[in-house]
């Protein structure tokens, strides 16, 4: 008799569940829930209260529903005895986080704080914490706090400090009323199990805990605030388990609502890139894995801690135990071409794609396929959403240089594709000058399966080459995976998580390789884009900061 276990992947806008045999992988159904609420970005649902820019929140009863509707509907359709499903586990975007009475109830459920944009959650992409992500920054620094530079010399505004703080400046009462500051990653484990438990990986990337030090001290905390001094022991918890732990059991609730046995075992929170690496079957050093989707993160092992400037983390078993675990990323890769195709298309390009039966994305691939690199005359940075490593800078913006009245939208596509391209190279160069290793690329997520001109420039312009993920869904495979570890080998999973990677992880026989004389063509490129980058990035001409700073001024008024 089989046995299987289940990943759920809770994404940007939707999750995905995925059924999958314990013995190799294979996936044998999935179901996908589109959150009702989706992102909450311009006003609370069913208010009329208006959400200040950079805000992105979330219902967290949408992580609810979509564990209640994927899992039933992943069993049917794979037609499995649900007593055979040995494990569950789930991964999560992150920083996503939100405050909650003792007993797990979300604050935004309550009558009481529902009109409160503080008490919903806030998912990775709020970026209204930056003035609290600056003050976490400049206080570690004036204290000499040794921990800032595991996370590349800066916080982002995206992590869990800065937006614990920001509730506690902006709406002290939410953070009063807070029994508990919780990653989503960890609270719908909660709604799963009835146990409280917080991970390793979200703690170490995201709320600055470390193996060997824990979190940061008291005495820092109050010197953000007074009333933070004790927000870990108050509000988080110390105790953190590692990732491939068994959380507990589902509950006798959500056994009923999702038709699986109650007891079956629920690993401890994964999020959504780091769950991604064993996916891939990278369980060594010197491998980056790249997820690459609406923003993209870059994953590589270490045999030991090195500080690379601005890097998001390197964490001591963040993403396989044994290893250090370092974490970079692009805030803007995906949303970069959707933003494009959604407000920059002409209406004739749209009509042709409808007359083609062809989407308007594999239009425009198509057609910028058909230039040569440089072509367009056209370099962009890749910051419409500001930018995560190496400069850790959400008030930076895009950047498009050498338009003419001929520049065509395939050659701005083909342009916003090279520039996500070039800010990887700044990352993969940043590791390697620190120390860090990358000898091999994995790609994974949405945006390798879509998009074959998209895979091919980038190893045109690393000049190396490019494998694929065998599976398109890198984040549940990856939980479930871990869902079999908690299980453990007894009840037919595996002990560890290298053994489930070894038998379950996947890689495609494809592999993408440099073109020699684009890679030529590209070095010439990529230094004009360093050129701009450091210009507009490093402070020499803060020309984003001051147009951001007059459009505030302008709309307040």
């Amino acid at each position: 008799m089989g046995k299987y276990a289940i990943g759920i992947d809770f994404g940007t806008e939707s999750a995905r569940a995925v059924l999958v045999d314990v013995s190799d992988g294979s996936e044998l159904s999935s179901a996908v829930y589109e959150y009702s609420d989706g992102v909450i970005d311009e006003r609370l649902p069913g208010t009329d209260i208006r959400l200040e820019p950079d805000w992105a929140l979330q219902n967290p009863m949408d992580y609810v529903r979509a564990v209640q509707d994927t899992v039933p509907r992943a069993l049917r359709e794979a037609g499995v005895p649900a007593e055979d499903v040995i494990g569950l586990g789930i991964d999560f975007t992150a920083c996503t986080m939100l405050p909650t009475r003792a007993d797990g109830t979300p604050l935004c459920a309550l009558d009481a704080y529902r009109n409160n944009p503080h008490a919903w959650v806030k998912l990775w992409k709020h970026h209204a914490a930056q003035p609290e992500a600056d003050q976490v920054n400049e206080t570690a620094r004036q204290r000499g706090e040794t921990w800032l530079q595991r996370y590349g010399g800066k916080i982002s505004s995206e992590w869990f400090i800065p937006k614990a703080l920001q509730i506690l400046h902006e709406a002290p009462e939410i953070y009063e009323a807070a029994d508990r500051m919780i990653e989503a990653a960890d609270w719908i484990v909660w709604q799963l199990t009835g146990v409280e438990t917080r991970n390793s990986c979200t703690a170490g990337y995201k709320a600055i805990w470390s193996k060997r030090e824990g979190y940061p001290s008291p005495d820092f905390f109050a010197a953000l605030h007074p009333r933070m001094r004790d927000i870990v022991d108050e509000k988080m918890s110390r105790d953190i388990l590692p990732l491939g732990a068994r959380a507990g059991g589902l509950t006798a609730e959500m056994a009923r609502a999702t038709g699986l046995p109650e007891g079956t075992a629920v690993a401890v929170a994964n999020v959504d890139a780091h769950v991604t690496v064993p996916a891939a079957r990278v369980v060594e050093t010197g491998t980056m894995v790249m997820i690459m989707g609406t923003s993209t993160c870059h994953m590589v092992l270490g045999d030991e801690e090195r500080i690379v400037p601005g890097m998001c983390g390197v964490v001591e078993d963040g993403i396989l135990p044994g290893l250090h675990g370092y974490e970079a990323g692009q805030s803007c890769v995906g949303d970069h071409f959707a933003w494009f195709v959604e407000r920059c298309v002409p209406a004739e390009y749209q009509a042709e794609a409808e007359r083609r039966g062809i989407g308007i994305h594999a239009l425009l691939e198509e057609q910028a396929a058909a230039l040569k690199p440089g072509e367009s005359g056209l370099v962009a940075l890749d910051w419409w959403n500001g930018n995560r490593s190496v400069l850790v800078d959400v008030d930076l913006t895009g950047l498009l240089i050498g338009a003419t009245l001929a520049t065509r939208p395939e050659e701005i596509y083909r342009a916003l594709i090279e520039a996500t391209a070039y800010g990887t190279r700044v990352i993969i160069e940043a590791f390697e000058e620190h120390g860090v290793a990358v000898q091999d690329i994995v790609a994974a997520g949405g945006l390798p399966e879509r998009n074959r001109l998209l895979m091919q420039i980038y190893a045109d312009v690393m000049g190396r080459e490019f494998k694929v993920i065998g599976t398109q869904q890198g984040g549940a495979l990856g939980s479930a995976m871990h869902g079999a570890v908690a299980a453990g080998a007894a009840a037919g999973g595996y002990d560890d998580i290298v053994q489930a990677a070894e038998r379950m992880g996947k890689l495609k026989d494809e592999v993408y390789r440099p073109i020699a004389e684009h890679t030529a063509v590209y070095d010439r490129l990529y230094a004009e884009y360093r050129t701009l980058h450091d210009y507009f990035g490093r402070g020499e001409n803060d020309v984003m900061k001051r147009l951001k700073a007059i459009r505030a001024e302008s709309r307040a008024g």
